[in-house]
């Protein structure tokens, strides 16, 4: 195992080289929480798949696989669906808006009273998330190390608090790249055909296999809508998902790079499934479907490989991980704290503080979410339904007043408002009364969250016409404070093209 646990310590340690180099660059908000909004094409499109493919759709996407064949693909692609949705439809207006925020772009939109109560649901959604990544690490780490599971967590958690700490989403955008690559040759270059290889081949797996496991709907249609509602529409929707937008150089980099990656998280739903239903043929009574990423890693692979593969798991598990730590970190700063400390100001505006002042505020809230993040996981068990939760109260609560206000001019803040509290109690009470897995809190608290959106907008007056004029300027790309703007020339090639065109920027050098 030498040799796999010194691939395994190269990549830790480059991510937390990327965090010292993204600190280096990190000069303004902007930079700290949209890398400037300057991101082209080629690491757009990579630090996009890297996020949204995190260790559910690794580890989770190969158990399914193993548990239903290739039909267990289908939570992957419902991701992959939603992530082309975003990118082709609504990408674009949101990139042009030039905020930080999902809540800032309510407020925009309704009128500035829309805030607080939709980043408290946000906050909880991307606390939630960072904690169920958080909690894989266990996993991971114990196949590679045998460690307890509180220090698995500690030392996966402290990596991803340390290197997003220290470079925010500069850091967190070259990281991620590496991660993107390191998962593309771990999993499908390398597991995909080994695993299909050593079950037998294609012809083998349809030999041992029952028939039902090569069903394109043999998951249950019942369950893929489910997957539509929770996973397609949070991708759209996500403050996580969102910020990564916010990152983008211009609006054909958001449409045309998100579409690249939602094309990929296609390609790697297909190939988690055909890994699991190899693993079901060599390995068919494992005790849980979840153990089958582990037992053909462990198994199967030559030394050296098994260590990039479980550096690819390890991949997923902290571009996701990073991801909704930073976005948990930003509305926390920017829609909770910010707003409570105006409110106890009686509204005053806050005393001017420069650019340093706004990347330590926002590095301090990463580090002491991520602190809250790490000390969570170790105390929760239950990955699959903390996630149910997450994205319950996500699209139960914020899935309309979003789509509503991108969509109908004739909704209303009060509209808004009302559907976030009917949506998120509708779904919270149903989860107690059917249980947190089942299906009926998503489909009833839409129906709910819908219904008082449309009814409340239609009782209650039109948003003011100069609200609803500001929101057009932006929308269209005009009317942004230039503080929201950042160099875009030389996007393409990152961070480095940035710093050779501007001397005195960047690394100093």
């Amino acid at each position: 195992m030498a040799v796999d646990y010194a691939v395994i310590f190269l990549y830790l340690a480059g991510m937390l080289a990327m965090g010292w180099w993204g600190m280096r660059r990190a000069r303004s908000k902007s930079d700290f929480l949209v890398a400037g909004r300057r991101l082209g094409p080629f690491l757009y499109s990579g630090t996009m798949a890297a996020i949204v493919l995190g260790g559910a759709s690794t580890i989770g996407g190969v158990g399914l696989g193993y548990k239903h064949g290739l039909s267990g693909a289908w939570m992957v692609l419902t991701i992959g669906f939603g992530l082309l949705a975003l990118s082709l439809f609504f990408s674009a207006r949101i990139s042009r808006l030039k905020v930080y925020t999902v809540s800032e772009m309510l407020d925009l939109r309704y009128g500035g009273r829309a805030g607080l109560i939709t980043g408290l649901v946000m906050w909880a959604y991307t606390l939630m998330l960072a904690v169920t990544s958080t909690i894989a690490y266990a996993t991971i780490f114990d196949v590679l190390f045998d460690v307890p599971r509180t220090l698995a967590i500690v030392l996966g958690g402290g990596i991803v608090v340390a290197y997003s700490t220290l470079g925010g989403m500069w850091s967190i955008t070259l990281s991620d790249m590496v991660q993107f690559v390191v998962k593309t040759i771990g999993v499908l270059l390398l597991l995909l055909p080994i695993a299909v290889v050593k079950a037998g081949g294609f012809g083998a797996l349809r030999d041992e296999l029952p028939t039902g496991y090569f069903e394109p709907l043999g998951i249950g249609g019942e369950t893929i809508f489910t997957y539509v509602l929770i996973y397609t529409f949070g991708m759209l929707i996500g403050q996580d998902i969102w910020q990564r937008v916010f990152t983008a150089r211009d609006d054909r980099t958001a449409r045309w790079g998100g579409t690249v990656a939602g094309t990929y998280c296609l390609v790697y739903a297909i190939a988690g499934a055909v890994i699991g239903t190899a693993a079901k043929v060599m390995y068919p009574n494992l005790a849980s479907a979840d153990d089958a990423f582990a037992a053909i890693v462990t198994h199967e692979l030559p030394v050296g490989v098994r260590g990039l593969v479980l550096a690819a798991a390890l991949a997923a598990v902290m571009s996701t991980s990073s991801g909704a730590l930073i976005a948990c970190a930003t509305v926390a700063n920017n829609d909770i704290w910010s707003r409570l400390r105006a409110a106890a100001r009686g509204g005053e505006p806050a005393p001017a503080g420069g650019a340093h002042d706004e990347v330590r505020g926002n590095r301090l809230f990463i580090l002491i979410m991520g602190a809250a993040v790490i000390v969570i996981a170790i105390a929760l068990n239950d990955v699959v339904q903390a996630l149910t939760v997450a994205y319950n109260l996500l699209v139960g609560g914020l899935l309309i007043p979003i789509l509503g206000g991108l969509l109908w001019k004739r909704g209303t803040v009060q509209g808004a408002l009302t559907s976030v509290a009917v949506g998120g109690l509708t779904v919270s009470a149903l989860m107690w009364h059917y249980g947190i897995l089942a299906d009926q809190p998503i489909y009833y608290g839409l129906l709910a969250s819908l219904a008082a959106y449309v009814f409340v907008s239609l009782l209650t007056p039109p948003t003011d016409p100069a609200v609803l004029a500001t929101w057009r300027e932006r929308l269209a790309g005009r009317g942004a404070p230039e503080s929201a703007h950042a160099p875009a020339e030389e996007a393409e090639a990152g961070p480095g093209a940035y710093a050779e065109a501007h001397p005195g920027t960047g690394d100093g050098r």
